[in-house]
């Protein structure tokens, strides 16, 4: 059994469950979020490429 785990939605389900466990987080789990999909898009990979 061969089981491939994207990083993306693992960082989204973490998100959700502290959002659901601490609401008062919401603005810190957002912005590490946003930090962390930002730079995965710049230098993980997939995305927008220009030329």
């Amino acid at each position: 059994m061969n089981i491939n785990l994207s990083l993306t939605p693992l960082v989204s389900l973490v998100a959700g469950i502290l959002i659901l466990v601490a609401p008062r987080l919401l603005n810190y789990i957002v912005a590490i979020y946003l930090i962390i999909i930002g730079l995965i898009g710049l230098f993980g990979g997939g995305g927008l490429h220009l030329r």
